[in-house]
Parts: structure tokens; sequence; C-alpha cells
């Protein structure tokens, strides 16, 4: 891509209504553009990354047997009414409007009142189970405190799964699996994330969030310094300094966090209402069993350029970034040129900066987007390409079929 033709800049100057790392940093970087509080449009970098994102959760997704679906945004009141959750808790979470023919309707915050008659159409017998359903998908929410820029919005990019099950014990197996399915997906996107014990809410002894430790997190999560051991704030039965209750060696340590994803056993919560159930191998009729597993798309986004940065913008992970390198020409356009399209032909993401700007524009330019790899071309490589790593001092020279073998690797 030639930033030349780039839709969308960068500016200086912070967005004066954003206050959070990951809004100006984005914000200022081209990537994102604010509509409203809590609502924005993704800029062709931006959408690049929210893109990658979304691939590697539905890569693996796909590979815990999940399938793909997509359902409606918009959702009828009796749905909601035969949970409960039209009135409760109703509007203050949900947008609910009525049309012109006076049939009222809600948007989407979450979809079980979806997902369980849908699954009722097509399961009759214990043979029909078990079943793994997922989407990835906008979500709206009637959010009061839109604020920090994509970490907690009015519209949001959110994958939610939904497993059904015969009885409790198939439940735990399958919610291990996704359980280690979600660690790796946070490897996978750069961020290290502790398996955090929550609330389970009124339909289960538990549910397990996925927190990222940040001095710019919302949430206050206790954490042993020796093992796996994590309990939100909300939940915790110890303090900072105390002695881990799992292992009995770590220190447990008190620290701000992001939540990235959750969790949670569902079991017969929404089966029951709406009367989903099967005929076991005894003739029986049983309720199904469900589990629901949370990512949203859009807050990794944000939670990683809130991990991932320093003074200058954004470091992203490779897995992740908008494009693997930012080839900058100093006055060497037609050099330039002829390595740019080298790149393409070989496979290479690259942004090639072609705009007639100063090299300090274009220098501070690629350190706020942020792309792995810096490629310069200029008359005093001499025929050869400057190559530095984003989160990097060292720099160095060297020729196009070894930055192409280190762009490959």
């Amino acid at each position: 891509m030639r930033q030349s033709q780039l839709f969308g800049k960068t500016f200086k100057e912070a967005p004066k209504d954003e206050v959070s790392v990951n809004a100006v940093l984005l914000a200022r970087a081209g990537f994102i553009d604010k509509v409203s509080a809590g609502i924005y449009t993704y800029l062709p970098l931006g959408l690049r990354v929210l893109n990658k994102v979304q691939n590697i959760i539905r890569e693996e997704m796909n590979a815990i047997g999940g399938q793909e679906i997509r359902m409606p945004a918009l959702h009828p009141k009796e749905l909601w009414a035969t949970t409960g959750r039209w009135t409760d808790p109703g509007d203050e979470v949900m947008f609910q409007f009525k049309t012109k023919s006076d049939k009222e309707y809600g948007l989407g915050w979450t979809h079980e009142e979806v997902v369980t008659p849908l699954v009722k159409k097509f399961v009759q017998s214990y043979k029909d189970l078990p079943i793994y359903l997922y989407q990835i998908q906008d979500k709206f929410r009637n959010e009061p405190r839109a604020k920090s820029g994509l970490m907690r919005g009015i519209e949001f990019s959110m994958k939610d799964l939904y497993s059904f099950h015969r009885d409790e014990q198939d439940l735990e197996a399958y919610y291990q699996k996704a359980l280690a399915a979600y660690q790796v997906i946070f490897k996978r996107c750069g961020l290290d994330s502790l398996v955090t014990e929550a609330s389970g809410g009124s339909f289960s002894k538990y549910s397990h969030e996925f927190q990222v430790l940040t001095e710019y997190g919302e949430d206050t999560i206790y954490y042993c310094d020796a093992c796996d051991f994590s309990q939100n704030k909300e939940v915790a039965e110890v303090k900072s300094g105390d002695t881990c209750p799992r292992c009995n060696r770590g220190t447990v340590t008190e620290g701000k966090a992001i939540e990235v994803g959750n969790i949670f056993q569902l079991k017969n919560k929404y089966s029951d209402p709406f009367k989903l159930e099967y005929t076991d191998e005894d003739g029986t009729k049983k309720s199904v069993m469900m589990g629901c597993y949370g990512i949203g798309p859009s807050r990794v986004m944000g939670s990683i350029v809130e991990v991932h940065h320093d003074d200058g913008g954004m470091i992203w992970p490779d897995s992740v970034a908008p494009f693997q390198a930012h080839l900058i020409s100093l006055g060497e356009d037609d050099s330039a040129t002829t390595v740019y399209k080298e790149l393409i032909a070989a496979g290479v993401e690259v942004l090639f900066d072609d705009r007639g700007v100063s090299a300090g524009q274009k220098f501070a330019d690629a350190d706020l987007i942020g792309i792995p790899y810096r490629l310069v071309i200029s008359k005093k490589t001499k025929g050869k390409i400057e190559i530095k790593k984003r989160n990097s001092t060292d720099a160095s020279l060297e020729d196009t079929t070894a930055v192409l073998a280190l762009l490959k690797s």
C-alpha cells in the first residue's frame, strides 16, 4: 500500500476528548475516527488490525469444533421476555424501541435469547449433541460510561461462542478446552493473560475472566507471583501480601488489569425457559446444558495498544500488525519503488511511505503507526536497506535478499 494513497492521516496532537492511551494513539495514527462517545469508524489501518484479531479468534474457535454462524443484531421483545431480561436489566443495558407498527425490538448485547431457540429447532435426541456455535458480530450496549476508546464502547465487535451438552460433565470438559483455546488466542495476539476467577452470577458458582496486567487497567485483581492463581477483587478471598492459597509458596500481589475475555457455565439457565430439551438413551427428557465464551476483538485491539506502546507510538506484535514492514524512501523513490515491488511479489505486507514530506515526519509517523519493521532507503544506505525493529534501537544495512529472508522467516 502506498502511504500517499492511504485513506486517513496522522495527527501530532491528541484528540481533545480522548484520554485513554489506545484512543489517543489509534486516533492520532489514523486507525480509527470517533463518531460519538463509544462509537468509532475503523479506517483502513485499523480495520486491517481488527480483521487479524478476528481471524486469530476464528482459527482457534474452529480448532475446538466451533461452527461459525451469524445471528441478527435486531431482537424481538418476546425472546427476551421469555427469560425475563427484557425488563431486568432491560433498557439499562439494551437499546429498546418500537417500530411504526408498534412492535418492540432491542439491539443485541448478547445472544443467548436468539441462539437457544435456534438450537431447539435442531435438537431432539442425545445424538444431536454436543453443538458448538459461534459468531463474530457487532453488539450494542447502553453503556453509561462510554469511555476509554475501544475498551468500553456502545457499539463493539464481539465473538460469542455457545456450547450445548448432554450433561455437566461434558460441559466441564469442553469448558476446559475453551479455556485453553483462549490462552492460545491471547498469546497469539501478544497479550499475557491471567486466568482469573470471577463471579458466576446467578447461574454458576464461578466464571473465568482473562485479565492482562497493565497500569491502565480498570479492574483490580489479586494474583500469585509464583503460580497461576488469580482472583478478581469482587470475589477475592485474599489480599495483597498473603501467601498464595493455591501453591503455598508465592505471595499474593494486587494489580490493575484489563479484562479481554470471559467464559461462563450457563448450565440450564436459558435452556429451561425455552424448554430446550433432548431425549436421552433411556427415553427420558433432559435439559440441555449450556456454556458461553466471549471475547471482544475490538477490546483486544485496544488492550494491545495499552500494553504495547512507548512515547513514540504503538508497537504492534507481528501477528496483528496492519503491515509487516514500513518502507521509507528518503529521496530515492526509484530504488524504493523497485524494492516495494519485490516485497509485494514475495508476499510481504508493506506500507510504502512515498509521500513528499520531511524525513523527520516520516520517521515520527513510522513510530506512531508502530509497524514491526522499518525499512529505509536513502543515499546513505548506498544500494542497501536499513532495517530496524520498531521496539529496538539497533539498525543494520542488508541487501534485499537478506531483508526478504528475515521478513518471511
